[in-house]
């Protein structure tokens, strides 16, 4: 490719003008030699690996938010105590309410009278 002592080659592409020409007088720079004429020098394996830190930025995904397993207000917490020492609830049941009462204050912001009487009903034997 050039050498020491050798004049470079000139490019193949555009013959050693570093431009091109199309039918309609359009000119433009070479796309091999980038407008120099010569012929570009293979240099073998090209690291085109990203490396500047701008590139190395966070995800721009939501962060996955940690599954709430209690409920958050006072009325939810002291249903959800009554509900976990109930003696005659299975597990599975008493895992089931206090999902409930998490959804609920999850969409009403807290738990509602009729609500509270609503699960109380569920797990409390009648009188």
């Amino acid at each position: 490719m050039g050498g020491r002592g050798q004049p470079p080659k000139t490019c193949g592409i555009c013959g050693g003008d570093g431009r091109l020409e199309n039918a309609w007088g359009q000119v433009a720079r070479c796309p091999t030699c980038h407008g120099t004429g010569r012929h570009p020098e293979d240099v073998g394996f090209r690291d085109v690996t990203k490396t500047k830190p701008e590139h190395h930025q966070g995800s721009n995904r939501a962060a996955v938010a940690e599954k709430q397993v209690w409920p958050v207000t006072a009325a939810g917490d002291l249903l959800a105590k009554e509900i976990r020492d109930a003696a005659g609830l299975s597990n599975d049941t008493k895992s089931r309410l206090t999902r409930e009462i998490i959804e609920h204050e999850a969409t009403h912001g807290q738990c509602t009278k009729t609500f509270l009487k609503k699960i109380r009903k569920t797990f409390r034997p009648r009188a």
